[in-house]
């Protein structure tokens, strides 16, 4: 087991360090709803009633409606200013009788451990319970919230035995009760010989959960008979995005948003930009691929009078198969010799080289 809690028992001047550990689990066969049809998952969306839109976990926060039918409404920083109890003492206020806890108002129960140095003031305590025939009522701070508790003895363990409050006991409002039923002897006398001829010791153990063990066997005769199929593998979705999603969208749009105004400044520039991808000292081929992107964002050519650079490979000067001349504005060469690109020369000299070639 895994202790959900640890703190001591503190009565008089003794404190017993304990930790807490659940005492029940839930062995209900537990279902999804899934798709009949192909066999996934069904989700639900967390909408608004009003709008419409679906709303992210960040977004939501507690509401109260009076009866008057105003709404109030808590954020976090409300719900920080209440007081919360975060001691992890469990303070004894009275030893009472056994017999005067009604388990009606009993809630969920937990088993206490003693650390090693405190067995023998734990055996103390329990040992004082049972001779005294009393339950220890005591107000601890589980999960940030003070409750009402018991301690009482299973055995030779302590038993934390939370409770409800009071005001949380419905009571009974049936109108028949309160009706005169006349009974007679005999039918007394014959409705306890009924009760005594049942009559038995106690065994837990002895009931079982049929519906379970009915449940389980069917589940296991389908998946022997081979009415099982491999779950299938949820696709993940922007849909239902929580606060962390909605997050990483909120960066997405803001890094479109940037990319778009880019654009815009680069329409301006393109000859420039166009100048220095082809000067970087990229390959032939790269030169190409960044002249032709920088004409289709901007949509227009830069022309130098008298001088073109012709992408290519060594110093042939045959193009490169896009075909793509990279031109810029700017003076000076737009390749580096050491990338297989020529440099810029004169009109003239080009046209001869063509001539020649």
């Amino acid at each position: 087991m895994r202790a959900i809690w640890s703190g001591a028992v503190s009565f008089g001047l003794v404190s017993v360090p304990i930790k807490v550990y659940s005492a029940t689990s839930n062995h209900d066969v537990r279902f999804h709803q899934v798709h009949g049809e192909d066999g996934g998952r069904i989700r639900y969306k967390r909408t608004c009633e009003v709008c419409g839109e679906e709303v992210s976990y960040a977004d939501i926060v507690k509401g109260f409606e009076t009866p008057e039918g105003e709404l109030i409404t808590l954020d976090e920083n409300d719900l920080a200013s209440l007081p919360v109890s975060t001691g992890h003492e469990i303070d004894v206020v009275e030893f009472v009788p056994n017999d005067q806890i009604d388990p009606m108002l009993f809630d969920k129960t937990y088993y206490l451990e003693p650390e090693t140095k405190a067995a023998k003031p734990y055996a103390l305590l329990r040992e004082a319970l049972n001779e005294t025939d009393r339950t220890a009522v005591v107000k601890v701070a589980l999960r940030q919230r003070e409750t009402l508790a018991l301690l009482r003895v299973r055995g030779k363990v302590i038993v934390l035995q939370t409770l409800i409050w009071t005001d949380e006991v419905r009571e009974p409002d049936f109108d028949v009760l309160d009706t005169d039923v006349e009974l007679r002897p005999q039918e007394l006398q014959m409705a306890a010989s009924l009760v005594e001829s049942m009559g038995a010791d106690f065994d837990p153990a002895e009931f079982h959960d049929e519906y379970r063990d009915a449940m389980v066997d069917l589940i296991e005769t389908k998946r022997s008979d081979g009415d099982a199929r491999p779950a299938p593998a949820a696709e993940r979705s922007d849909d239902g995005a929580d606060s962390m999603s909605d997050l990483l969208s909120a960066l997405q749009a803001s890094v479109d948003a940037a990319r778009s105004s880019g654009k815009g400044s680069s329409s301006s520039g393109s000859s420039s930009s166009s100048g220095s991808s082809s000067s970087s000292g990229s390959s032939g081929s790269g030169g190409t691929k960044s002249s032709s992107s920088g004409r289709a964002k901007t949509g227009t050519r830069s022309r130098r009078s008298g001088t073109a650079a012709e992408s290519g490979s060594g110093s042939s000067g045959r193009k490169t198969s896009s075909g793509t001349r990279s031109r810029s504005t700017s003076g000076g060469t737009d390749g580096d010799a050491s990338t297989g690109t020529d440099d810029a020369k004169p009109a003239t000299t080009r046209r001869r080289s063509r001539k020649t070639a």
